[in-house]
């Protein structure tokens, strides 16, 4: 098994991680964007998730293999315990251990600062196609998360109806009095 390096995001990397997200646009229903942002707001988009999150990479070999990330579950003081979390693989890259390395990276990154609940909403097909399969789904339920809700058909991508669904994962200890939770990334 080739060595993957887990580490946060920089500039540079912005061009690479686009790449790989290029693909899911344009070839799956794993993303429901239809157009494949600019490199301009691509970056810009992991420069506002830095602020107060962690973008991780994975590489090997010199070359980035796959990436996660972590944001707000919803933008309310009451769910800042909470995050939303998000990985994608360079295609022909999942089975090899590189997005339980990555995902493993953030939960404990998310976990150290405080954050007690992660949460995925994953595109779902009615039946497997071309485009979506329950891979996500499954690779979610080994990470140690479940599914705990089904939005039916409400994205609509190459001509078909998908659902999405979220599951969640427990990290911490719920108290009452919680202290706040983290300070900005990285730290």
């Amino acid at each position: 098994m080739e060595q993957v390096e887990i580490r946060m995001a920089e500039p540079k990397d912005c061009a690479k991680i686009l790449d790989i997200y290029r693909y899911y646009v344009e070839n799956t229903a794993v993303s429901f964007e239809y157009e494949v942002p600019t490199e301009t707001e691509f970056c810009f988009r992991i420069e506002t998730t830095l602020k107060k999150y962690p973008y991780l990479v994975a590489v090997s070999d010199g070359t980035i293999r796959g990436y996660a990330y972590a944001g707000p579950f919803i933008r309310r003081a009451a769910y800042d315990w909470s995050a939303e979390t998000t990985i994608y693989l360079e295609p022909g890259r999942k089975r090899q251990g590189i997005g339980r390395k990555l995902y493993g990276e953030l939960e404990m990154r998310l976990q150290e600062k405080g954050i007690l609940n992660l949460y995925a909403c994953i595109g779902s097909p009615e039946k497997e196609d071309a485009y979506l399969t329950n891979d996500s789904e499954k690779f979610h339920a080994r990470m140690g998360f479940r599914k705990v809700g089904t939005f039916y058909r409400c994205g609509y991508k190459f001509g078909r109806w998908y659902h999405m669904i979220w599951m969640e994962k427990i990290i911490g200890e719920h108290r009452l009095n919680q202290g706040r939770p983290f300070q900005p990334f990285p730290s």
